[in-house]
């Protein structure tokens, strides 16, 4: 077979239409590219969304992630902890600002933090411990109830890393329906709005918080530690006139910042993106029923990852956990061979305790749950521009790779 005449599926991309493309020639051809009214219109949009008080958009999900941990106030000496089994951003955000990162392991099977790998992370913090950051896998949101009574009982800050999860619903303990975002157990939530996530600004992210002060400094955070407000101000005698009006060129910087701002053209596709957001989940979770469907017969070889069952999915991903042994063939070989059928395919993630640099600060760390869950764990292609045919493609390539394998 050759790959190259084999147009290849991917395991994800973006969903842009014309109302997309039109939205962003709208800024092109206006007054303000950047620092203007999109960017507002898509914060109020989003935390309406979201269920959360304010939202603040930014570069990209770890500029978010970074920006949380600026404004708690997070910094050395202290110590997050962070589930092993999520993106590099999620740990590296921790030591951006000078802190420790205590690594927890998951569920082996769902890949999310649960309550033994949180009280025994806390325990390796040896009390030092002053934030965690859960992280919603693949759509799936971690029991937010859990964490914050956990949070709690050790007086820790909670960072919800949700950077899969947009769209996604918790419905843990009494509450019902609150969507991830809405900080209902937690001080910030953080998205990435990358192209293969739900909703695409090209690169983005958006931190929601319930809080007006960590607003505050978010907002300050972003856009290089300047304060304009008049109240805040601290040099009266640069920063007003004789009458006691604020300079309107003034401004002040009680602390560095970074330059982490998010376009009005970001923001325009971000917010006619975000206006799509029930069809792509929609669209989404009727791909991923088909799988479900069609994966049947592989079983035990091949299934999906277990639901939660009180939480919808965003439907970022649709993971599959594989027995290679049983399957006859690595994964490597396996992602190759499906490349070759024009299947492509991805791995999220290396359990981030694994790396180098984590390896040389911390040494090494057993943390059998990620492991094991990262041994098995294969993406197959999920967005919504998918046909049914596409997935029917994807699953009878599966199988006839593992029945030569066999």
């Amino acid at each position: 077979m050759n790959a190259a005449t084999v147009p290849v599926l991917p395991y994800g991309r973006q969903c842009i239409d014309d109302e997309d493309i039109t939205a962003v020639a709208e800024v092109l051809r206006g007054d303000w590219l950047t620092t203007g009214p999109k960017v507002a219109a898509f914060e109020e949009a989003f935390a309406a969304r979201a269920g959360a008080r304010f939202a603040v958009a930014c570069s990209s999900g770890t500029a978010g992630l970074h920006l949380a941990m600026l404004a708690r106030g997070l910094g050395e000496g202290d110590v997050v902890i962070v589930p092993s089994m999520t993106f590099l951003a999620t740990a590296n955000a921790v030591r951006y600002v000078g802190a420790e990162v205590a690594f927890a392991d998951v569920d082996a099977d769902t890949g999310l933090l649960d309550e033994p790998s949180l009280a025994a992370a806390l325990t390796r913090a040896g009390g030092k411990a002053k934030a965690v950051v859960p992280v919603h896998m693949n759509g799936q949101s971690v029991d937010m109830a859990m964490v914050a009574e956990v949070a709690r009982d050790h007086g820790l800050a909670v960072i919800e890393d949700a950077c899969h999860a947009i769209g996604a619903v918790a419905r843990f303990g009494d509450d019902r329906d609150v969507p991830v975002g809405a900080c209902r157990h937690s001080d910030m939530a953080v998205f990435s709005l990358h192209p293969v996530k739900l909703v695409a600004m090209g690169e983005g992210g958006v931190v929601t918080t319930n809080h007006q002060d960590l607003y505050e400094r978010l907002k300050r955070f972003r856009n290089h530690g300047m304060e304009r407000d008049p109240v805040r101000l601290e040099n009266k005698a640069l920063g007003f006139d004789d009458r006691g009006t604020v300079n309107p060129w003034y401004y002040e910087m009680g602390e560095p910042g970074f330059n982490y701002r998010a376009s009005d053209i970001n923001c325009a596709l971000g917010l006619s993106q975000l206006g799509k957001l029930d069809r792509f989940l929609a669209r989404r979770r009727e791909l991923a029923a088909l799988y479900d469907k069609a994966l049947a017969p592989l079983a035990p070889v091949v299934r999906p990852i277990p639901r939660m069952v009180d939480s919808e999915s965003g439907w970022h991903l649709y993971v599959v956990l594989i027995d290679f042994k049983a399957a006859g063939m690595d994964r490597a070989a396996l992602m190759s061979d499906l490349r070759e059928r024009g299947i492509g395919t991805q791995v999220h993630y290396i359990p981030v305790h694994h790396q180098p640099y984590y390896k040389q600060r911390y040494g090494e760390i057993l943390l059998p749950g990620a492991d094991k869950y990262y041994a098995r764990c294969l993406s197959l292609p999920l967005f919504p521009a998918m046909a049914d045919d596409d997935v029917d493609r994807v699953v009878e390539s599966l199988g006839r790779a593992i029945k030569g394998a066999r």
